[in-house]
Protein backbone atom coordinates (compact mmCIF):
# COMPACT_ATOMS: atom_id res chain seq x y z
CA UNK A 1 0.00 0.00 0.00
CA UNK A 2 1.04 3.89 -0.17
CA UNK A 3 -0.85 6.64 0.70
CA UNK A 4 -1.15 10.21 -1.23
CA UNK A 5 0.94 13.05 0.44
CA UNK A 6 -0.13 16.97 -0.31
CA UNK A 7 2.30 19.13 0.68
CA UNK A 8 0.51 23.35 0.86
CA UNK A 9 3.00 25.65 1.30
CA UNK A 10 1.78 29.48 0.38
CA UNK A 11 3.43 29.57 -2.90
CA UNK A 12 2.81 26.19 -4.06
CA UNK A 13 1.71 22.88 -3.94
CA UNK A 14 3.94 19.43 -3.63
CA UNK A 15 2.13 15.94 -4.40
CA UNK A 16 3.51 13.00 -4.31
CA UNK A 17 2.63 8.94 -3.47
CA UNK A 18 4.82 7.58 -0.55
CA UNK A 19 5.25 3.83 0.12
CA UNK A 20 4.90 2.83 3.60
CA UNK A 21 8.90 2.50 3.67
CA UNK A 22 9.06 6.53 2.73
CA UNK A 23 9.66 6.20 -1.24
CA UNK A 24 9.13 9.27 -3.08
CA UNK A 25 7.39 8.51 -6.54
CA UNK A 26 5.50 10.73 -8.62
CA UNK A 27 6.31 13.80 -7.05
CA UNK A 28 5.49 17.30 -8.66
CA UNK A 29 5.72 20.98 -7.55
CA UNK A 30 2.74 23.07 -8.65
CA UNK A 31 3.33 27.41 -7.90
CA UNK A 32 0.50 28.61 -6.65
CA UNK A 33 1.27 32.61 -6.49
CA UNK A 34 -1.31 34.59 -7.76
CA UNK A 35 -4.37 32.13 -7.07
CA UNK A 36 -6.49 31.94 -3.81
CA UNK A 37 -10.03 30.39 -3.07
CA UNK A 38 -11.37 27.52 -4.64
CA UNK A 39 -8.67 27.49 -7.31
CA UNK A 40 -6.29 26.44 -5.22
CA UNK A 41 -8.63 23.84 -3.86
CA UNK A 42 -8.99 22.56 -7.25
CA UNK A 43 -5.57 22.47 -8.22
CA UNK A 44 -5.35 19.69 -4.70
CA UNK A 45 -8.20 18.08 -6.55
CA UNK A 46 -6.62 18.10 -9.86
CA UNK A 47 -3.84 15.81 -8.31
CA UNK A 48 -5.34 13.86 -6.03
CA UNK A 49 -7.24 13.17 -8.76
CA UNK A 50 -4.22 12.45 -11.04
CA UNK A 51 -2.21 9.94 -8.86
CA UNK A 52 -5.49 8.28 -8.09
CA UNK A 53 -6.07 7.68 -11.87
CA UNK A 54 -1.89 6.65 -12.67
CA UNK A 55 -2.13 3.62 -9.79
CA UNK A 56 -5.86 2.65 -10.37
CA UNK A 57 -4.80 -0.77 -11.87
CA UNK A 58 -1.56 -0.60 -10.14
CA UNK A 59 -0.43 -3.60 -7.34
CA UNK A 60 0.26 -0.59 -5.15
CA UNK A 61 -3.15 0.35 -3.47
CA UNK A 62 -3.95 3.92 -2.28
CA UNK A 63 -6.11 4.07 0.23
CA UNK A 64 -5.14 7.17 2.44
CA UNK A 65 -4.42 10.97 1.72
CA UNK A 66 -2.28 13.01 3.57
CA UNK A 67 -2.44 17.30 3.38
CA UNK A 68 -0.35 19.36 5.15
CA UNK A 69 -1.44 22.96 4.86
CA UNK A 70 -0.44 26.52 6.50
CA UNK A 71 -1.50 28.38 9.20
CA UNK A 72 -4.75 26.17 11.29
CA UNK A 73 -7.03 23.00 10.45
CA UNK A 74 -9.82 22.96 12.37
CA UNK A 75 -10.29 19.27 13.42
CA UNK A 76 -13.84 19.75 13.92
CA UNK A 77 -14.89 20.78 10.40
CA UNK A 78 -11.41 20.37 8.39
CA UNK A 79 -11.52 23.87 7.34
CA UNK A 80 -8.39 25.95 6.60
CA UNK A 81 -7.49 29.34 7.89
CA UNK A 82 -4.33 30.33 6.25
CA UNK A 83 -3.31 34.21 6.05
CA UNK A 84 -1.13 33.94 3.19
CA UNK A 85 -3.47 32.21 1.07
CA UNK A 86 -6.25 34.19 -0.52
CA UNK A 87 -9.56 33.52 0.34
CA UNK A 88 -8.38 31.15 2.90
CA UNK A 89 -10.04 32.60 6.48
CA UNK A 90 -12.13 29.24 7.11
CA UNK A 91 -11.51 27.44 3.82
CA UNK A 92 -13.83 24.06 3.44
CA UNK A 93 -10.72 21.81 2.17
CA UNK A 94 -12.00 18.56 3.82
CA UNK A 95 -15.94 19.16 2.51
CA UNK A 96 -14.08 19.66 -1.16
CA UNK A 97 -12.26 16.63 -0.98
CA UNK A 98 -15.44 14.52 0.44
CA UNK A 99 -17.20 15.77 -2.29
CA UNK A 100 -14.15 14.44 -5.06
CA UNK A 101 -13.61 11.27 -3.29
CA UNK A 102 -17.46 10.62 -2.23
CA UNK A 103 -18.26 6.76 -3.32
CA UNK A 104 -14.21 6.05 -3.33
CA UNK A 105 -12.84 3.73 -0.50
CA UNK A 106 -10.30 6.69 0.07
CA UNK A 107 -9.65 8.36 3.56
CA UNK A 108 -8.46 11.80 4.29
CA UNK A 109 -6.40 13.25 6.91
CA UNK A 110 -5.64 16.96 6.78
CA UNK A 111 -3.18 18.88 9.45
CA UNK A 112 -1.01 21.94 9.94
CA UNK A 113 2.28 22.39 8.31
CA UNK A 114 3.92 22.32 12.12
CA UNK A 115 2.72 19.60 12.96
CA UNK A 116 3.83 17.96 9.28
CA UNK A 117 6.91 19.22 9.62
CA UNK A 118 7.56 17.11 12.94
CA UNK A 119 6.12 14.28 11.83
CA UNK A 120 8.34 13.84 9.02
CA UNK A 121 11.20 14.34 11.02
CA UNK A 122 9.72 12.17 13.42
CA UNK A 123 9.28 9.21 10.84
CA UNK A 124 12.53 9.66 8.69
CA UNK A 125 14.33 12.16 10.19
CA UNK A 126 16.41 14.22 12.80
CA UNK A 127 13.73 13.36 15.32
CA UNK A 128 13.38 9.67 14.40
CA UNK A 129 13.04 7.56 17.70
CA UNK A 130 13.03 10.90 19.74
CA UNK A 131 9.88 11.47 21.92
CA UNK A 132 9.98 14.94 22.96
CA UNK A 133 11.50 17.50 19.80
CA UNK A 134 10.71 21.03 18.34
CA UNK A 135 10.56 21.52 15.28
CA UNK A 136 10.71 25.36 14.40
CA UNK A 137 10.16 26.72 10.87
CA UNK A 138 10.36 29.51 9.90
CA UNK A 139 9.74 30.84 6.03
CA UNK A 140 6.84 33.14 4.83
CA UNK A 141 5.79 32.91 8.99
CA UNK A 142 6.99 30.72 12.04
CA UNK A 143 5.69 27.89 13.52
CA UNK A 144 6.35 25.60 15.33
CA UNK A 145 5.49 21.60 15.63
CA UNK A 146 5.77 20.18 19.09
CA UNK A 147 6.72 16.49 20.30
CA UNK A 148 6.08 15.92 23.97
CA UNK A 149 5.90 12.87 25.84
CA UNK A 150 5.42 10.99 22.34
CA UNK A 151 2.76 12.88 21.58
CA UNK A 152 2.01 15.69 18.64
CA UNK A 153 0.41 18.86 20.60
CA UNK A 154 -2.45 20.35 18.53
CA UNK A 155 -4.66 22.31 21.69
CA UNK A 156 -8.07 23.65 22.34
CA UNK A 157 -8.51 25.35 18.85
CA UNK A 158 -5.68 23.55 17.42
CA UNK A 159 -3.88 26.23 17.08
CA UNK A 160 -0.43 25.09 19.38
CA UNK A 161 2.65 26.12 17.83
CA UNK A 162 1.58 29.29 16.64
CA UNK A 163 4.68 31.14 18.02
CA UNK A 164 5.01 33.73 15.09
CA UNK A 165 2.92 35.77 18.11
CA UNK A 166 4.88 35.47 20.55
CA UNK A 167 5.33 38.61 22.73
CA UNK A 168 9.15 39.74 22.84
CA UNK A 169 8.53 43.38 22.54
CA UNK A 170 6.82 46.11 23.85
CA UNK A 171 4.99 48.22 23.50
CA UNK A 172 2.54 46.77 21.82
CA UNK A 173 2.13 48.02 18.03
CA UNK A 174 -1.37 47.48 16.44
CA UNK A 175 0.57 46.00 13.18
CA UNK A 176 1.39 43.02 15.29
CA UNK A 177 -2.35 41.62 15.75
CA UNK A 178 -2.02 40.10 12.05
CA UNK A 179 1.31 38.61 11.80
CA UNK A 180 2.67 38.66 15.43
CA UNK A 181 5.86 40.55 17.19
CA UNK A 182 8.35 37.59 15.87
CA UNK A 183 6.76 36.78 12.44
CA UNK A 184 6.74 40.91 11.62
CA UNK A 185 10.29 40.80 12.30
CA UNK A 186 12.08 37.71 12.36
CA UNK A 187 10.09 35.78 9.26
CA UNK A 188 11.51 35.45 6.19
CA UNK A 189 9.42 38.17 4.97
CA UNK A 190 10.26 40.00 8.11
CA UNK A 191 13.72 40.18 7.85
CA UNK A 192 14.08 41.33 3.93
CA UNK A 193 11.39 43.85 5.16
CA UNK A 194 13.54 44.82 7.52
CA UNK A 195 16.66 44.53 5.37
CA UNK A 196 14.76 47.24 2.46
CA UNK A 197 14.00 49.87 5.41
CA UNK A 198 17.71 49.96 6.62
CA UNK A 199 18.72 50.55 3.47
CA UNK A 200 16.45 53.06 2.42
CA UNK A 201 17.10 54.85 6.08
CA UNK A 202 21.02 54.50 6.03
CA UNK A 203 22.98 57.58 4.84
CA UNK A 204 26.05 56.68 2.51
CA UNK A 205 25.36 53.17 2.10
CA UNK A 206 27.32 51.29 -0.52
CA UNK A 207 27.04 48.11 0.25
CA UNK A 208 26.83 44.40 -2.10
CA UNK A 209 22.72 44.93 -1.65
CA UNK A 210 22.54 47.94 -3.90
CA UNK A 211 23.68 45.91 -6.83
CA UNK A 212 20.56 43.70 -5.95
CA UNK A 213 17.04 43.75 -7.23
CA UNK A 214 15.80 45.12 -3.84
CA UNK A 215 12.21 44.36 -4.58
CA UNK A 216 12.74 40.37 -4.94
CA UNK A 217 15.89 40.25 -3.00
CA UNK A 218 15.83 36.66 -1.07
CA UNK A 219 17.36 35.20 1.99
CA UNK A 220 19.89 33.40 -0.11
CA UNK A 221 21.45 37.04 -1.79
CA UNK A 222 20.88 38.12 1.97
CA UNK A 223 23.12 35.37 3.63
CA UNK A 224 25.64 35.50 0.82
CA UNK A 225 25.75 39.58 1.66
CA UNK A 226 26.81 38.79 5.51
CA UNK A 227 29.42 36.47 4.10
CA UNK A 228 30.69 39.22 2.45
CA UNK A 229 30.86 41.50 5.62
CA UNK A 230 27.72 43.51 4.50
CA UNK A 231 27.24 46.06 7.15
CA UNK A 232 23.07 46.08 6.97
CA UNK A 233 22.51 42.53 6.59
CA UNK A 234 24.98 41.97 9.71
CA UNK A 235 22.96 43.98 11.84
CA UNK A 236 19.41 42.72 10.16
CA UNK A 237 20.42 38.88 11.14
CA UNK A 238 22.02 40.43 14.62
CA UNK A 239 18.25 41.29 15.14
CA UNK A 240 17.00 38.19 13.97
CA UNK A 241 19.48 35.96 15.75
CA UNK A 242 18.18 37.60 19.14
CA UNK A 243 14.59 37.24 18.22
CA UNK A 244 14.91 33.45 17.32
CA UNK A 245 17.55 32.80 20.49
CA UNK A 246 14.35 34.74 22.74
CA UNK A 247 11.76 32.32 20.83
CA UNK A 248 13.96 28.76 21.04
CA UNK A 249 14.40 30.26 25.07
CA UNK A 250 10.59 30.09 25.32
CA UNK A 251 9.74 26.98 23.50
CA UNK A 252 12.45 25.39 25.94
CA UNK A 253 11.37 26.85 28.77
CA UNK A 254 8.03 25.68 28.42
CA UNK A 255 8.06 22.21 26.65
CA UNK A 256 11.85 20.65 27.87
CA UNK A 257 12.70 18.99 24.70
CA UNK A 258 15.61 16.48 23.96
CA UNK A 259 16.03 18.17 20.36
CA UNK A 260 15.14 21.44 18.57
CA UNK A 261 14.90 21.28 14.61
CA UNK A 262 15.46 24.03 12.34
CA UNK A 263 13.88 24.05 8.92
CA UNK A 264 11.44 26.01 6.84
CA UNK A 265 12.56 28.52 3.36
CA UNK A 266 15.44 30.63 5.86
CA UNK A 267 16.92 27.36 7.28
CA UNK A 268 18.77 26.20 4.59
CA UNK A 269 20.43 30.15 3.68
CA UNK A 270 20.50 30.36 7.45
CA UNK A 271 21.80 27.11 8.96
CA UNK A 272 25.02 29.33 9.64
CA UNK A 273 23.50 31.00 12.55
CA UNK A 274 22.84 27.86 14.99
CA UNK A 275 24.96 27.97 16.66
CA UNK A 276 24.34 31.54 17.51
CA UNK A 277 20.72 31.27 17.95
CA UNK A 278 21.89 28.41 20.50
CA UNK A 279 24.65 30.99 22.75
CA UNK A 280 21.68 33.74 22.43
CA UNK A 281 19.04 31.30 24.11
CA UNK A 282 21.26 30.31 26.56
CA UNK A 283 20.87 33.45 28.05
CA UNK A 284 17.23 33.45 28.32
CA UNK A 285 16.17 29.75 28.78
CA UNK A 286 15.87 27.68 31.86
CA UNK A 287 19.52 26.44 32.49
CA UNK A 288 18.85 22.77 33.05
CA UNK A 289 17.05 22.60 30.13
CA UNK A 290 18.85 24.18 27.46
CA UNK A 291 21.96 22.57 28.38
CA UNK A 292 20.26 19.13 27.66
CA UNK A 293 19.41 20.15 24.33
CA UNK A 294 20.66 19.29 20.91
CA UNK A 295 20.23 21.70 18.25
CA UNK A 296 20.21 20.31 14.72
CA UNK A 297 19.13 21.03 10.96
CA UNK A 298 16.17 19.31 9.36
CA UNK A 299 17.11 16.43 7.52
CA UNK A 300 14.14 16.50 5.34
CA UNK A 301 15.12 20.14 4.22
CA UNK A 302 11.97 21.23 1.78
CA UNK A 303 10.43 18.00 2.32
CA UNK A 304 9.84 17.69 5.54
CA UNK A 305 6.07 18.93 5.23
CA UNK A 306 5.72 16.08 2.45
CA UNK A 307 6.46 13.23 4.62
CA UNK A 308 4.49 14.41 7.71
CA UNK A 309 1.30 14.60 5.44
CA UNK A 310 2.72 10.75 4.00
CA UNK A 311 3.06 10.02 7.85
CA UNK A 312 -0.08 11.70 8.75
CA UNK A 313 -2.18 9.62 6.02
CA UNK A 314 -0.78 5.91 7.28
CA UNK A 315 -1.98 7.23 10.86
CA UNK A 316 0.84 5.39 12.78
CA UNK A 317 0.91 8.91 15.23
Amino acid sequence: MAVVAIDLISTSITSAVISMAGKVMNKEVIPIENIGGIEVSQLIQKQIKKLLVTYQNDPIQIKCIGISVPGICNSKTGNIWAPNIQGWEDYPLLQDLNTLLKGKNVRVRIDNNRTCSILGEHWLGAAKGCKNAIFLSVGKGIGAGILIDGRILHGFTDAVGAVGWYALLRPYKEYYKEKGSLEYYASGNGILNHAREMISKTDNYSGVLLKKDLKHLTIIELVEAYKQKDSISIKVFKESIEFWGMAVANLISSFNPEIMIFGGNVFGPALLFVEEIKSEAKKWAQPLSINKVKFLPSQLGANAGLFGAGHLAIGKF
